[in-house]
This record gives C-alpha cells, structure tokens and sequence, in this order.
C-alpha cells in the first residue's frame, strides 16, 4: 500500500499594507482643496486689476504693516505674480479648475479613475491657450503669460509665424478631436439628417393630380344631387378619413388623418423673435461724470502750488551718518567685557548705526537667562559712561538682545531729508506723516487716518512743539486746502501763531471769531463742542448717502451721485491740534475731557481726527478714557519710569536722550526715531509761501454752537417769526428731531437762520431747551396737535 505523502501547507503571503484615507479624512481635504482653489481663482482675477499696485510688494513680503491690493492681500499678489506673470497667464485659470475638482472628487467619495486623465487634457489645454495668446497677443504678454510668451519666441526663432500659427491650428484639432470627440463624419450625418428631414414634409394632391407643399387637404368638385360613394381609402395606419359638412354647396373637403412620429418629430416649430425693450440710461450720475467728468475739489483753488523743498533747509546732514570705527569697536568691547564679568557670554554681536543712537545686536550663549542681561542696564551705562542705555530683551521678530548706546556725534535729521525721501513722496495715504528716521536710517512715514488719534508727551524743551511743526509741514506738503483743514489751540500763544498766514487756506474757526488760532478755553470748549455738533452732522450726511467713512462718501460725491441741494458736500478732513492739553484740563476739566473722549471715539470715521501734545503726562492730565482712545502714542524724553507708563504703557521714554529723541507705539511695538528737525524760520516760509497765493473768501466755518449759559429764553413776537417758521415747525414735528442741521437741509437755509427758527420754535413750544450736541426734544407730538397749538397762539 502506497504510503500518502502529506503535503506541506504554504504559508500564507502577507498583503502588502495599503495606505486608506478615511471618509471623513476625505471630507476634510475635499474641502481644502475647494476652498483653496476658489482662493486661487479670485486672486488670479483681482490679479488683473491689481498687479501694478502690488508689483512693488513683492520684495516686502515679511514687512505685516505694507498691505497689498489683491483679494488675498500679499498671498495672493505673490501666487498670482508667480502663475500669471512668471507662468501661463489667463491659462492660470485651469490649474483652480482642476483642484476644485480634485476636492470634489475627495468630498463625494467618487472614484478617482478618470482624474489623471482629466488633468494630463487640462494641462495641456493650459499650455496650447498660453502659446496662442503669446502668439495672437504679442503686444499684452500678460495675457499669455512669461511661459507662453517665451515658447512662442522660442518656436518663432525656427518655424517662423506661419509655422507657429500650422502647429496651434493642429494642437487645436488634436484636442478638438481626442478630447471633444470631434469627426467629420459628424458634420455630414447633420446635413443628411437636415436634408432628409426637408424632404419627407407631406404634399398637397389638386385636382388635376399634381403636389403641393402648401397643405394636407383636397378638394372633390361635385353635380348638385349627386350621391356621394367613398371607396376604400387606404392610409398606411388603416385609419378612415374624416367626412365633414360640406364647406358649400355642392363642395366636400376631404382632410387626411394626422400624421405620424416621424412627421411630428420633422415638424419645426417658428418661434416669433422676441424685441427686447431698450433699456433707457436712468442713472443720471454716469451722465454727469460722462459730461463733465468727476467732481474736482481743488477746482476752486485750481492754480494752487504745493511748497517747493527749497523752502526747507539741510541742517548740515549732506553728508549722511559718518561711521566712526573707533567708537563701535570700543562700545563693542566695553559691552562683551561687561557681560563676561558676570559670567555670560556672546555668541554674536552686530551694530546697527542711526542718526542719534547704534543698536548692538547680541545673540548670548545658550543657558542664559534674558532677565540677567535685563538687570544689567545700570551696570553697561557705567561701562559704557553713556546717557540714555536702553536694552530690548528681546527685540520683538528677532532672537536677539538690543542695546541702544547713544552716539557721541549725533545726526541732525532735517524736514528736508525726510519730506524727499521716495517712501514720503510715494506714499498712498489719506493723510501722511514724516516723523523722522528709524535706528536704521529709514525714514519713518504712517497715516494719520489709520492711527486714528495722536498723543505726544514729554517733558519741557524735549521736543513736542517740533514734532507738532513736523506733523503739520508733512501735511502741508501732501494735501490740498480742499482736502485738509487744521483746527489749532495754543494756549501758549506763541508755538503755532506762525500759522495764521495760511487761515484762509487751511484753518478752521468757528462763525463770528476773528482770530483762527485759538488761544482763550472758553473757546476752545466752544470749537470742541461745535465739533461734535459738525460730527453728527456729518454722520448724518454719511446715513443718507448710505456709506460707512469719508472715503466712501466723498468718493461717491465725486461721482456726482450725490446731490448737493439735499446738503451734500464735499467733506475736508479735519485735525484738530492742542498743544498743551493740561493747561486746559486744569482750567476747564470735564467741559474739555467730555467732548474729547466723545471726539475720540466716535469721530474717525467722520475724517475728524485728534493731535493732542502735553508737558505733564500724569494720570489726572492722560486719564483713562483718553488712552483708551488714542492707541497711537509718541513719548519724548521723561523725568521718570512712572511718566513713560502712563504715556505708553511701557518703560523706556526715561532713558532717551532728549533733542528731538522718541518713542513711537501704535498699540503694539515700540519703535525709536530721532524726529526730524524743522526750524521756525522754515515753517516761517512755508506758510509765506502759501499764504501769498489765492486762498478762499474765508476760513472753514465750523457750525454755531450755543453754550447753555446763553441759551434763548426770549419770548419772540409772533410777527417777527421767520417766513419758513411754520414749514419748519412742520419738518421738525414730522421728523420728531428738533435740530438746526436738519431745517438746514430740509429747507435749504443757512446755518445761522436756522438756529434762529430753532430759539424761535423753543420760544413757541414747539421744541424743548438746548442739550448740548444733542438734538432738542421735540414737544409736539404730530401735527394736528401743532396745528391746535399754533391756532392757540392767534385766538
């Protein structure tokens, strides 16, 4: 017996492991891609409109406070400039394609099967499209893009344009025929089936046995009394015809049956062409621009120059910032041999020279603790046998420790250098500011619209009144006196006189005062309150217009869309200056905080915005409320630590070194700047300068206020009422709003008369007393009641 061999089990092979996304992994990236090529698409298309904005970005990528243009800001600018410049221009648009449905097939679960294919035909429909508008639009290379603008160069250079344009006409046909199933044979079998379809339309058989297309009936001429007989009719659906009424005597009309599906299917259909209504051009402020153009503000002051750079003077600075050699290598050892006596060392050391002060960057050795060096500050000034030491540990983006050591030949930063300077001339801002420069030698420029408020602080002859005359010749360079107007409270009487030359120009003052720099308090609660008043009004203006700021509104009012009869104008921003704030807390207190804080909170958007300077900067002078409101701070130098954090929430202000020497916060870092130098003879010129031109009739009037103490109690005679009394006492009733700005618009009156009608409605009972910058109540309720009220008066 034949022993059964017993075979041996093979061992199972391992599957190889396979890489699964889950389901809701799936989901997760379906989604990504999604949203990230509808990212793709808009920024591809704001590209168009934005990339000669946002071409000088490109090399500022890591600057977070320069924004770009583009939908997704500097992203995108930077995607887009590397797909439609440096790529396949308009063909860009395939890759957002392809993702997104990439992303679809990720989110529904759909086999990925057909996706390669789809993107090797995309791909190469991308090319073909760059390589034909790189050959079609030559002169716009944006359009084909740097790749398809150089493939069509490249195959010009050997082919010639007539190859090039053979070779696009055959890519088009091998997609048209691989990816579009095109053939000829299609375009025959649509003739055959046009022709076939034309000749199978029923005939019409007359009398005399010929076909006609015109119908599908017949008629049988008969003898009168004759018998009708109709034989077999024979239809190929076996369907009898139909025997009607005789028409008329001796007449039958015969009518065949209905046709089949296949002559239902031939059967076209005419539709009757539909006569769109033309469509009239309603808007009539595309008329207006398209006539007269955009509504210019300057217009007035059409021949107006701007100050010429001449008019300021270079202060010794030509020669630039002189690197002595000597001096850094001695700082730099004093500094490393400090460090090392307490037992820490430097890995690194590197120098940045500024006009005043050189920022030594040091990177110690690893273990260090940074509160160490931190608590050295005393001990490198004695070192170092300077004034004004300040460490940065650690300097905020950076790993690394900044001392700042002031120089011993410091750098006089003249106006002139930083009004030249590229980064102040082009600088597309509402309303920009050289301050000075920055350690690096940069020339520090920002917006005052963007702050949206200013404090400055520090102590006497530190700088203040300078920085002010800074502020105001930045301007004064940039803006025209349609655009700008300054509103200046010197209780000195002396800092901002020089000014007066230019009130016609660029001042604002209240109606009635003869003097546009205000120096008296009680004034200056007047101005203050009265600027509260022309901010609700301008509110008010910015509610009907339907817009959220001043950009808006005075854009729109420019494209004529808003029209002036209804009290729509054209609106300055306006700056209000106080030079010493705590003479008027001191003297005025909450008359002057109140309007302020309100000021500050509520008016930036109105274009009302605040440079508030003083030489005390103590808790009851920059209370609570006003730092709330002012995030943008400049410190000069201080007596003590206290000081620098009440001005900026921070140390630092009491180790300057004075002469102009600041520090500049907008709420988050802290930035030294030697503020530039501009001397009273220069502002002396400047203001010449403009004040000899042609200026307006007069100052920008501010609106009337009436402070409670003068409030009307006079009882008006009824006679002596103005004519529009009763029109207004129904527009205030109707409106249920008792203010002048309102019979102003309304009635289209001045600012004056209306006031007038206003004390004379309160004398009427009709409106309740003064409210400050509030709008009066109004007593009446509806207008039955006035007319009772008015009928009262009479009888």
């Amino acid at each position: 017996m034949a022993k059964k061999v017993r075979k041996k089990r093979a061992k199972p092979t391992k599957k190889p492991s396979s890489f699964k996304i889950s389901k809701q992994n799936k989901i997760i990236l379906g989604s990504l891609l999604m949203l990230f090529s509808i990212a793709l698409f808009f920024s591809f298309v704001s590209f168009y409109f934005t990339w000669q904005d946002d071409q000088s970005l490109l090399t500022e990528f890591k600057v977070r406070n320069e924004a770009a243009q583009n939908l997704l800001n500097k992203f995108g600018a930077a995607v887009s400039h590397f797909f439609m410049y440096k790529g396949f221009g308009v063909a860009s648009l395939v890759i957002p394609g392809l993702l997104f449905m990439s992303g679809l097939y990720r989110f529904l679960s759909m086999p990925a099967k057909g996706l390669v294919k789809k993107y090797i035909w995309g791909l190469l429909f991308m090319i073909w499209i760059s390589v034909a508008l790189g050959f079609f639009a030559a002169e716009r290379p944006l359009l084909g893009g740097l790749v398809g603008y150089e493939i069509n160069d490249f195959l010009q250079d050997y082919a010639g344009k007539l190859g090039v344009f053979l070779l696009l006409l055959f890519g088009l046909i091998f997609i048209l025929v691989r990816f579009f199933q095109f053939s000829p044979d299609g375009i025959f079998e649509f003739l055959k089936k046009k022709v076939a379809a034309f000749d199978s339309k029923p005939k019409k058989v007359n009398s005399s046995g010929t076909t006609s297309d015109e119908d599908s009936s017949f008629e049988v001429q008969l003898e009168e009394d004759t018998p009708v007989v109709i034989d077999t009719y024979t239809h190929k659906n076996d369907i009898p015809p139909i025997e009607k009424e005789p028409a008329s005597e001796g007449v039958l009309e015969i009518t065949e049956p209905t046709v089949d599906e296949e002559s239902i299917e031939d059967l076209k259909i005419e539709v009757e062409k539909i006569v769109e209504e033309k469509e009239e051009k309603d808007n009539i402020a595309d008329k207006l621009v398209d006539d007269f153009g955009e509504f210019d503000p300057t217009l007035e002051l059409g021949n107006y120059k701007f100050p010429h750079i001449d008019l300021l003077d270079q202060h010794g600075a030509t020669g630039g910032i002189t690197i002595n050699q000597e001096e850094l290598e001695e700082n730099k050892n004093k500094i490393v041999n400090t460090l090392k006596n307490y037992k820490i060392g430097i890995a690194q050391i590197k120098a940045t020279i500024g006009p005043t002060v050189t920022l030594y960057e040091i990177v110690p050795e690893a273990g260090v603790r940074i509160s160490k060096i931190k608590n050295l500050e005393d001990d490198i000034a004695l070192s170092l046998a300077a004034l004004g030491i300040r460490i940065i540990a650690p300097i905020p983006g950076k790993g690394t420790i900044g001392i700042e050591v002031p120089n011993k030949n410091a750098t006089i930063v003249s106006m002139r250098s930083v009004i030249a300077s590229t980064k102040f001339q082009k600088a597309e801002m509402q309303l920009p500011i050289a301050f000075g420069k920055t350690i690096s030698n940069e020339t520090f420029v920002v917006d005052l619209a963007k702050m949206p408020h200013l404090l400055m602080a520090g102590a006497t002859g530190q700088g203040k009144s300078v920085g002010l005359n800074a502020v105001l010749t930045s301007l004064l360079y940039k803006k025209h006196p349609a655009e700008v107007k300054f509103i200046l409270v010197d209780p000195k009487k002396v800092e901002l006189t020089l000014y007066n030359k230019i009130e016609r120009h660029f001042l604002a003052k209240l109606p009635g005062v003869e003097e546009a720099i205000i120096t008296d308090n009680t004034k200056v609660i007047h101005t203050l309150n009265s600027l509260c008043i022309e901010m609700d009004n301008r509110y008010e203006l910015l509610k009907l217009a339907m817009v959220r700021n001043i950009k808006e509104y005075n854009h729109k009012f420019k494209k004529r869309k808003l029209n002036p009869h209804d009290g729509h104008r054209f609106l300055p921003y306006i700056i209000l200056v106080i030079d010493e704030f705590a003479d008027l807390i001191m003297t005025a207190g909450k008359e002057v905080e109140t309007p302020v804080a309100r000021l500050a909170q509520l008016a930036r958007a109105i274009g009302i915005h605040l440079i508030i300077a003083t030489q005390r900067p103590s808790v009851n002078v920059i209370t609570g409320i006003i730092k709330a409101n002012f995030p943008a701070r400049i410190a000069f130098r201080v007596a003590s630590k206290i000081d620098s954090r009440t001005i900026l929430d921070a140390q630092g202000a009491d180790q300057l070194i004075g002469r102009g020497d600041m520090l500049y916060t907008q709420g988050n870092d802290v930035t030294r700047i030697q503020c530039a130098f501009v001397d009273t003879p220069e502002v002396d010129k400047i203001t010449e300068f403009i004040g000899s031109q042609r200026a307006y009739p007069e100052a920008y009037e501010l609106p009337e206020y009436v402070g409670e103490d003068s409030g009307t109690s006079i009882d008006y005679n009824i006679s002596e009422r103005d004519a529009k009394f009763r029109e207004a006492a129904e527009v205030i009733v109707t409106a249920q709003q008792g203010s002048a700005s309102l019979i102003q618009r309304k009635l289209k009156l001045g600012y004056n008369r209306a006031g007038r009608i206003v004390d004379q409605l309160e004398a009427a009972g009709i409106v309740g007393p003064f409210e400050g910058s509030k709008a009066r109540q109004v007593l009446v309720p509806d207008l039955t009641s006035l007319d009772l009220l008015l009928q009262n008066e009479k009888g």
